[in-house]
């Protein structure tokens, strides 16, 4: 266990942690690449404004964390499970993020781009003004999500039902749109 420790812009790169728990640690500014993170548990963690690249954190539990215009560029996130988290302006490029929970989660404003995130759990997740741009969806759970004003062009969405989400103001592509109004019973022909 690290408890109330002060990692504030401590340098990651290479770091490997195995079922550590990091509790009211301030990871602030913290940044790094290739860091390795296995089934630990971040409780009151603050990644505010961190920088991290092609690192992993496989299997992990985050629990009430703040990720405030903290970035991920191609980090894995694979089966890891989020709990009352904030990610305000979290940017996130590349990586896998699959079988991710993120049970009603307020991604409002946050970025997705690139992203694998097939067979995420974003049951009640809410992304109002946020963006998942060219994500892999695939399998991913949306029921009672709510995606207003979210971008989601380019992003697979066939997992998607759009009679159990909220889509007003959603921007889509056209073949998007074709995929959503086939899902609604609609057919679609050409003229």
């Amino acid at each position: 266990t690290i408890r109330s420790e002060d990692w504030d812009s401590r340098d990651l790169s290479g770091e490997s942690h195995s079922q550590v728990a990091f509790i009211d640690v301030d990871m602030t500014e913290a940044s790094g690449q290739g860091a390795a993170f296995s089934e630990c548990t971040f409780r009151n963690v603050r990644f505010n404004a961190s920088v991290h690249s092609d690192a992993a954190f496989a299997n992990c539990t985050f629990i009430r964390c703040s990720f405030f215009d903290a970035t991920f560029t191609g980090c894995k996130f694979v089966g890891s499970v989020f709990s009352d988290c904030a990610f305000n302006l979290l940017k996130v490029v590349g990586g896998d993020w699959s079988f991710v929970g993120l049970p009603g989660a307020d991604l409002r404003g946050a970025s997705f781009s690139d992203v694998r995130m097939r067979e995420a759990d974003l049951t009640g997740a809410r992304f109002q003004g946020a963006s998942l741009r060219q994500a892999d969806l695939s399998g991913a759970w949306f029921h009672g999500a709510d995606l207003s004003r979210c971008d989601l062009r380019g992003s697979e969405l066939s997992a998607l039902d759009p009679s159990t989400v909220t889509l007003k103001g959603a921007v889509i592509d056209l073949q998007q749109a074709a995929m959503l109004a086939t899902a609604l019973g609609l057919e679609v022909r050409a003229m």
